[in-house]
């Protein structure tokens, strides 16, 4: 018992002192800098600890003060990874609020306190998955990849499948109708080629290569009804500059819009969506299933005219009950009008805005550095350039929570090279937040990573399928073919 008292004693005295120090530091006049740049951002209130570094190792402190709670991390090399529990506790007792982050740093015996920063924590929650791909930079190593889901609640990864275990073919394009872990698809290329449905626990392998479509089906987007999938078909090739600063070309050289129908295995379409005029791709479902967008460009000859191609960003009306679509097309964003390339449109659920993709020329832009987001409001029809949003570096695709209050979005802000998952709050009237980088348990996981992260997916939970059964279907199973 006399042990326990000094024990008890000497640490609260050993925190008296403490905080004395920190009372008594000396005010720096310059702002402190840290990695990822949490500083002034908008989080959801079932976000991860946000653990961060300084970007000079040292001895520091940080005070993490919310309403009426504050917690304290102490470090000897500048890194500050919060307790789960506590963390979680200032996030319920500030969400609507803020919290505020004080830095203190002891140099030369001496401890400065540097001007706090605040934490905007929002009542709104974001969908506790976010499903990626995990792939190499450049193209020599896409032979190692793999899809993942990663609980965004805390720092827990699971692997959805890895390409080791499918002999290292190739697997993209994973997709879900309307952020629900039941209904997906994937493709895988190469070995074991075919798309893959999966159906509440059913697996479906689907032989897509037809005789009247120009390719396999490509890029998909899910009706909200689950009955149907829009698919691009697409004739793709790349590039490669020597000196350009956008280091790879993808472009094609024809491609089409076709509708898939999952219950009867037949794909539809119609002249707008597959003409030999225009270059289609990239469809998007509105969130009431009765209307198509899509992107479109007069077709040119190809690669010379790589920098020249332009694609609007267009819609057409559709009746999934009787499998037809509208004879006129509606044009959000007009290429020829603005000067520069759309793709990559994505309707939130809640049907008042569309995001999209904008670059100089092509459609496919995640090495171009110019591209940036753009986010269209159905409503008041105005466009705003989500400045807070982009950077001086690529972004690129993006997708929404099943609430459209978040929105994830791929970047190369960090260093140019590698992609990853930012995440922004975005308010009722469309105003978004400072976007975030996704957190990580170490906090120097992007030095040590080696692969980008591609097309970020928010889903409303986990993926529950048994992955011995998708190998084995990937491996034995038997395609079906569609008409």
């Amino acid at each position: 018992m006399k042990y326990l008292y000094y024990l008890l004693w000497s640490c609260m005295v050993s925190f008296l002192s403490c905080n004395e120090v920190l009372s008594g530091a000396e005010d720096a006049d310059e702002e402190i800098e840290i990695f990822p740049d949490y500083k002034e951002v908008a989080v959801p209130c079932n976000i991860a600890p946000l653990n961060f570094k300084l970007k000079v190792p040292c001895e520091a402190t940080a005070l993490f003060t919310g309403k009426g709670l504050q917690v304290r991390v102490d470090s000897d090399n500048g890194s500050f990874q919060i307790p789960k529990k506590k963390w979680r506790r200032l996030l319920d007792a500030s969400a609507g609020g803020t919290l505020t982050v004080g830095i203190y740093i002891r140099k030369d015996g001496r401890w400065f306190r540097y001007p706090p920063f605040s934490i905007r924590v929002a009542k709104d929650k974001i969908d506790p998955y976010l499903v990626y791909r995990r792939i190499a930079p450049g193209y020599r190593m896409w032979n190692r990849m793999g899809i993942y889901q990663r609980c965004l609640e805390d720092f827990t990864e699971e692997t959805f499948l890895d390409n080791k275990l499918t002999n290292n073919n190739c697997m993209n394009c994973h997709s879900f109708c309307m952020q629900n872990p039941d209904r997906m698809l994937f493709h895988q290329r190469a070995l074991h080629a075919g798309t893959y449905l999966l159906t509440d626990g059913h697996i479906e392998k689907l032989d897509t290569e037809t005789g009247q479509t120009v390719s396999a089906l490509v890029y998909p987007a899910w009706h909200p009804s689950g009955r149907y999938v829009a698919f691009s078909t697409n004739d793709t090739k790349q590039d490669f500059h020597l000196s350009d600063a956008n280091r790879v070309e993808v472009f094609d050289n024809r491609s089409d819009v076709v509708v898939y129908d999952v219950e009867k295995h037949e794909i539809i379409t119609a002249p707008h969506l597959s003409s030999e005029e225009n270059m289609e791709t990239y469809p998007a479902f509105s969130p009431d299933g009765r209307r198509l967008y899509f992107c479109s460009a007069q077709a040119k000859l190809m690669p010379e005219s790589y920098r020249e191609i332009r694609y609007n960003l267009q819609s057409i009306a559709f009746d999934p009950e009787k499998r037809s679509f509208g004879q006129t097309i509606d044009t959000l964003y007009n290429a020829e009008k603005e000067g520069r390339s759309a793709k990559f449109p994505r309707v939130s659920p809640d049907g008042r805005f569309l995001m999209y993709t904008v670059s100089d020329y092509g459609n496919f832009s995640i090495w171009h550095k110019d591209a940036d987001l753009r986010l269209l409001d159905m409503l008041a029809r105005k466009t705003d350039f989500l400045l807070q949003v982009n950077s001086d570096d690529v972004e690129s695709y993006h997708s929404w929570s099943s609430n459209s209050r978040w929105f994830v979005f791929s970047s190369r802000r960090d260093d140019g090279l590698y992609t990853r998952p930012y995440i922004c709050y975005l308010d009722a009237n469309g105003v978004p937040g400072k976007p975030f980088l996704l957190p990580q348990e170490e906090t120097d996981y992007y030095d040590r990573s080696l692969f980008s992260f591609n097309i970020p997916e928010l889903i409303r939970g986990k993926i529950k399928i048994d992955t011995s059964d998708l190998i084995d279907i990937s491996k034995n199973g038997e395609a079906v073919r569609l008409k």
